[in-house]
């Protein structure tokens, strides 16, 4: 079923929460909807649930009008960050809840509902837990029941509103990997609301990444990654270096060394500022290396990795992020040469980046940079 999203508006008072939406959600696909606070991701939600009307725009799930259908015609699983479930009634009871609600003509017979009940239970990994209630149960545990109550109606799509928000890290990366499980097994169209970077790119076949009430892109976690369309996705998606440098036949040069840009199109030749992330920043302490001069001011750990803190002439402030194994050649103190493979403009002719510019001088063109 093919969920289609067609220039949905939505204003409160004078802030536009949505400013002309338009999406399609494949069947089967689990789509996550990403972006920082008051980008209109959850408006989104609530507007597919039933929760809100838009002011304009179309919502059709394979060709039917989806906005023309009461919330409940639109057979919607929905899962808050809050769990929402019924303090007064047993696990069991609260996955059978919508189930036993419906009209009597529609309602499946009790052995019906007790055997969905028993398969969601093992389906979400709660077996035994069916006559507790929730208070009796953890964060984690109370997160997988509501996913259970959302499946139970065989829903046409799954919402989920930031499910793992009110959970600690160890239990969020665990449940991610058990939502991605659950999914795989259902089948069901899955729409994931959240803030969360690692989270949307962990779980998601394609990430909607959302800005001000718009869609900065759709695609792939490795499309993302790789050929953000603007410099917004490269800063949300992870931590960024800024470097002045100058723009040549799609190349951006800087004080020993150069790097492709990597952007749909050819950038203009001019002056810019690069950014580039510190997984995508080499370090050289050879005499004849090259790259720009830098001293290494400190050395953090990251498990297996090491986030090395770089201070340029100018007084810039650079990271990369190494293997321990490649990091345990340098020292605080150390003058190397830092480099990045790869890099997007963040801004055109004329704009620098705060503070003292890095000298810019002819770099020796593409080969002196190593391929992505």
């Amino acid at each position: 079923m093919t969920l289609t999203i067609d220039g949905i508006f939505k204003q409160f008072g004078q802030f536009p929460a949505l400013a002309g939406v338009s999406l399609e959600a494949r069947d089967g696909e689990f789509l996550s909807l990403l972006g920082p606070s008051g980008s209109g991701k959850t408006t989104l939600l609530r507007v597919l649930a039933g929760l809100d009307k838009p002011d304009h725009g179309c919502v059709f799930l394979d060709g039917v009008d989806f906005l023309a259908l009461s919330a409940r015609e639109r057979r919607i699983g929905l899962v808050f960050q809050q769990y929402a479930l019924f303090r007064h009634m047993t696990v069991a009871k609260n996955i059978a809840f919508g189930l036993e609600v419906r009209p009597r003509r529609s309602r499946p017979s009790a052995a019906a509902i007790k055997a969905r009940v028993e398969e969601l239970l093992a389906l979400t990994q709660i077996e035994g837990l069916g006559g507790r209630y929730p208070a009796q149960l953890s964060g984690g545990q109370r997160q997988r029941v509501a996913v259970a109550r959302a499946l139970a109606v065989e829903p046409r799509l799954l919402l989920l509103d930031e499910p793992f928000g009110a959970l600690d890290a160890k239990v969020r990366k665990e449940l991610r990997g058990e939502l991605r499980r659950i999914h795989d097994a259902t089948g069901v169209t899955t729409i994931l609301v959240t803030h969360d970077q690692e989270e949307a790119m962990d779980l998601a076949d394609r990430v909607v990444l959302m800005n001000q009430g718009r869609i900065e892109q759709i695609g792939s976690p490795a499309e993302l990654d790789q050929t953000p369309a603007s410099p917004f996705v490269f800063t949300f998606l992870g931590e960024t270096n800024r470097l002045n440098c100058e723009v040549l036949s799609g190349y951006a040069r800087f004080d020993g060394f150069a790097a492709p840009v990597v952007t749909p199109a050819r950038p203009a030749d001019g002056k810019a500022e690069a950014l580039f992330r510190p997984e995508d920043t080499r370090l050289d302490g050879g005499a004849h290396a090259e790259g720009l001069p830098v001293r290494i001011v400190e050395i953090h750990g990251r498990g297996s990795l090491r986030l090395i803190e770089c201070q340029a002439l100018s007084g810039h402030r650079l990271t990369a992020e190494l293997p321990e194994t490649l990091a345990a050649q340098f020292e605080v103190g150390q003058r190397v040469r830092l480099a990045a493979r790869r890099v997007v403009l963040a801004s055109g002719a004329g704009e620098t980046v705060a503070g003292d510019p890095v000298k810019l001088v002819a770099a020796k063109g593409p080969a002196a940079t190593s391929a992505i």
